[in-house]
């Protein structure tokens, strides 16, 4: 018997016959057929083919139609497309298409799709997913590579999903069988596949006598007497994927030796693909096993400066990426112990970087001489210099002073040359080596080289040294300029030719303007604690007045421009004293009429609703940077006050246009203004509130729905129990924001902390949520209590998570202190104890939840009184806990700790 597709003709899908499948399969019922009125009489191709037609109508026709098909049976639907990718009779379009669908009928980038899919296939009938899987490893020797490759990406999400439960146990051993098959394209197609499998799995669900198998089917088709360069090819990049898996082979000497030459050889490959990717391997290799690379050291540097210097560019990259990834493992390694290494340390610095530095320096010092014309204008460009200039800083951050004597003859020597190639390299090792070394070694250097920099900015014919001057100037300001320099490199006599000099570069091209913009930015940051009189003070209104008119340019939209000249002027504001406070409120409505005038626009194309909807987060950001300044002491907040109903209708005005940029722009800005004007924001909330549970509402782009969470907790902070009105609408919103799978993570911990901001702001009124609110906090503490086994993101988001659930606590307890309603809280006081003393035994607090996490403990004792006091005395460990948190080195935490201890000693004498 063989069942066909209901109104697909073509081959028989599923051959009954097959001893692989189950023969009671369960046809589907006759509802999951098509009805007549679609007229579906075609093949599955053609409809594949249609989906891919040019014209618009017949492809939407056939999209739909493949929506009905997969709606209406899902298993005949997959098998279908899995019968097609492996017919060989069909046309390559409509395979590659089928395969496409199939990939993304098994995975998708939102988390929670994703587990849909994933429960989805697991729950499909045994049989028809084992003829899928027959499909797919059919098509790995099909003669065609679109089809070979889109099926090595099926197999590898289908195992994906399988073998961390245990299923598809014969995948890798049929995989590995293939390998010894004679035509070399079948061995390519598996090779991918095993690669794209180790790209999909975590290594524990392979087990150690498979991985080895894995490995050495890979290493051998690596080998130099591989004679198909398309199999040798694909097994280099499987190795890329498989490194993670090979922690056991990597400890084993022979073993590790053998890899290394392998890769090592396959960086010599006559083939630049070949030899791309085995640098790819070296680089991974690099970081992932650092501590291994010590005997091998010497013959990478060989193989990498040769790249360098002679090979094709892609291979090059690769070679200084090498180094790169050496500083960065370095570099972590010195922040993490400090440079006290003791003779048992587990991570011990090689010191690999400082060894190589007579040779690496040079090395990457003359990649900076092979710039490309255009590179200036190109945002994404990428090339030999900028990866060498990358290295270099990189260096420098690894080996701090000893670079400088290396890289200072190499500056001097090109600095003056007549081939701008030569100047610009010499300024951009220059501004390189900035971040590494002390201050002390860089500020004579930089005392000399400032005024030549500021001539060469005015007066250089090439843009390209111009841009990279400008860059270098921005990090001399970010580096070696503000209150914590000893020696000032900006002084009385110089700070107006610098000013002059950024001001007047403002209008250069648009690149060297960027640059210009982001130098001021770090001059204006360096004045940030400056007290009350700032050295720029006398130059404000012409900084402002020039960033206004940067923002006005007609090409301000190349180069980042405008973005940059905003970013610049709101870090002037934000680092003005009060002296310019005056100027500040003035630009209040400079900054409001530009707003306004982009509401004014009518009939926009969509492009042009783009750039407009850009320029209004631009000046929302604007406003709330000024909103901000002006609210921070008396005085200004009242003479700002008179603009607050403006700013506000305009902000009303920017959401109702709609876009979800302006929207966080225009929301964080409203924050703040919820934040200055205080009490008197309530006359906003009528008209605000349903932008703001618009914001709420908004699970797909989760950035506005997380600020949206904070902005409630200004606008608490604010109104105080006025926004009394306005909870109940704003607490159903949160309960059903926490009880979404569609919801990004990060957006709970706010969630929960905005819990204690509601309940802060209307005291005992929170009574009526604590019978949803207080389950919701305590499963979450159970998920966060423990974090055995979970990885550095994992156990940093498990306490942001702890840390919003403490605060919503804490906020609850201090909200009904007082009250007479605080008995209400007394049965959940053994939960919350219980909570803190398993995230004190897991002992992987951070600093920021040890802190809230000891204040809860007061806060219960402060409001439950002789209630929390019997409590407390049983709790395992809080007793431990406290004179831990009393012991800290950390102020804050100490702090916290001694309110604690007055609390609780107060609960426990009443």
């Amino acid at each position: 018997m063989i069942w066909k597709l209901p109104g697909f003709s073509g081959a028989p899908i599923l051959n009954l016959s097959d001893p692989r499948v189950n023969s009671s399969l369960t046809l589907p019922p006759s509802s999951a057929t098509f009805s007549p009125r679609d007229n579906i009489a075609m093949e599955v191709t053609q409809v594949l083919l249609s989906a891919q037609a040019v014209d618009s109508t017949v492809r939407k026709h056939a999209e739909e139609t493949l929506k009905q098909f997969q709606e209406q049976n899902l298993p005949g639907f997959l098998l279908s497309l899995s019968a097609e990718l492996a017919s060989e009779e069909k046309p390559v379009d409509s395979r590659k298409l089928a395969g496409l669908i199939l990939k993304n009928a098994l995975d998708a980038k939102e988390q929670h799709r994703k587990y849909e899919l994933v429960q989805r296939w697991l729950s499909l009938d045994v049989a028809v997913k084992s003829q899928i899987k027959a499909c797919l490893l059919q098509t790995l020797s099909s003669t065609v590579v679109d089809a070979r490759s889109t099926a090595s990406q099926v197999i590898a999400k289908v195992a994906g999903i399988e073998l961390p439960q245990k299923q598809w146990p014969e995948l890798i051993g049929s995989l590995l069988s293939n390998i010894h098959q004679v035509p070399p394209h079948v061995k390519q197609a598996t090779l991918e596949t095993l690669g794209y499998m180790c790209e999909e799995v975590v290594p524990e669900v392979v087990d150690q006598d498979q991985v080895n198998k894995i490995l050495t089917a890979v290493v051998q088709g690596m080998n130099a007497n591989e004679g198909n360069i398309e199999v040798r090819l694909a097994a280099t990049r499987a190795l890329y994927n498989a490194l993670g898996f090979a922690q056991a082979n990597f400890s084993n000497d022979m073993e590790r030796d053998y890899i290394m030459r392998v890769v090592c050889e396959a960086t010599l490959s006559p083939e630049v693909k070949i030899r791309q990717a085995a640098f790819e391997c070296l680089v991974s290799i690099g970081s992932t096993y650092y501590e291994k690379l010590a005997p091998y050291i010497q013959d990478i540097f060989n193989i990498t400066s040769k790249a360098v210097r002679e090979d094709e560019e892609p291979v090059a990259l690769q070679a200084i990426e090498f180094w790169s990834s050496i500083c960065d493992e370095e570099i972590d390694i010195l922040e993490e112990y400090g440079g006290d290494f003791t003779a048992d340390s587990d991570v011990p610095c090689y010191y690999f970087i400082k060894q190589a530095l007579p040779a690496l320096v040079p090395m990457l010092l003359e990649t900076l001489l092979k710039q490309e014309e255009d590179q200036d204008q190109d945002e994404g460009a990428w090339n030999l210099a900028m990866a060498g200039g990358t290295c270099l800083g990189l260096v420098a951050r690894t080996v701090g002073d000893d670079i400088v004597p290396l890289v200072m003859p190499f500056i001097e020597e090109n600095i003056t040359k007549a081939d701008w190639r030569q100047r610009e390299a010499a300024t951009y090792a220059f501004g390189s080596i900035l971040e590494g070394p002390s201050p002390d070694k860089l500020t004579p250097i930089v005392n000399v080289a400032l005024s030549f920099m500021l001539t060469a900015l005015t007066k250089d014919p090439s843009s390209h040294v111009k841009d990279t001057t400008a860059w270098t100037l921005g990090r001399i300001f970010e580096f070696l300029h503000g209150s914590t320099v000893e020696t000032p490199i900006i002084t009385p006599t110089n700070c107006q030719q610098i000013i002059t000099v950024l001001l007047q570069s403002m209008k250069d091209a648009p690149n060297v303007a960027e640059k210009a913009c982001g130098a001021l930015y770090f001059l204006a940051q360096g004045y940030e604690d400056v007290g009350s009189t700032s050295p720029l003070t006398p130059y404000f209104q012409e900084i402002v007045q020039s960033l206004l008119n940067v923002t006005h340019r007609e090409d301000a939209g190349e180069s980042r421009l405008r973005t940059a000249a905003y970013e610049t002027l709101n870090e002037v504001v934000r680092c003005s004293t009060e002296e310019t406070a005056r100027l500040v409120l003035e630009l209040v409505q400079v900054i409001m009429a530009e707003l306004h005038k982009t509401l004014e626009a009518q009939k926009l194309s969509s492009d042009e609703r783009e750039k407009q909807n850009e320029l209004q987060g631009l000046l929302c950001g604007c406003l709330q940077v000024i909103i901000q300044k002006l609210g921070a002491s008396e005085p200004t907040k009242y003479a700002f006050m008179q603009y607050a109903d403006q700013i506000m209708n305009l902000f009303l005005r920017v959401f109702a246009c709609r876009s979800a940029t302006v929207h966080e722009e225009a929301m964080l800005a409203i924050g703040a203004l919820a934040y200055a004007t205080g009490p008197n924001f309530a006359k906003y909330m009528p008209d605000f509130y349903k932008y703001l549970e618009m914001g709420l509402q908004n699970f797909e782009e989760y950035q506005v729905c997380a600020v949206t969470v904070g902005v409630v907790g200004d606008i608490c902070r604010a109104l105080e129990d006025k926004i009394l009105p306005y909870c109940d609408g704003i607490m159903t919103q949160l309960l059903k924001d926490l009880s979404s799978n569609q919801l990004h993570r990060s957006v709970k911990p706010p969630i929960f902390s905005c819990f204690g901001d509601i309940a802060l702001a209307i005291g005992e009124n929170f009574e009526k949520y604590l019978m949803y609110a207080m389950p919701m906090l305590q499963s979450a503490a159970e998920l966060s209590a423990h974090t055995s086994g979970a990885d550095d993101e994992m156990i940093e988001y498990t306490n942001l998570l702890r840390n919003g659930i403490l605060e919503a606590y804490s906020g609850i307890f201090q909200g009904f202190k007082n009250s007479p309603k605080t008995q209400l809280l007394i049965p959940y006081a053994p939960h919350i104890l219980q909570f803190l003393d398993s995230i004190y035994m897991e002992k992987d607090m951070d600093d920021v939840v040890m802190k809230t996490a000891i204040g809860v403990l007061g806060d219960l004792a402060d409001t439950l009184g002789s209630n929390a006091g019997s409590l407390i005395q049983q709790s395992l460990s809080s007793k431990d806990f406290l004179n831990e948190c009393l012991s800290s080195e950390d102020h804050l935490i100490k702090e916290s700790a001694e309110w604690a201890r007055l609390a609780i000693s107060r609960a426990i004498s009443v």
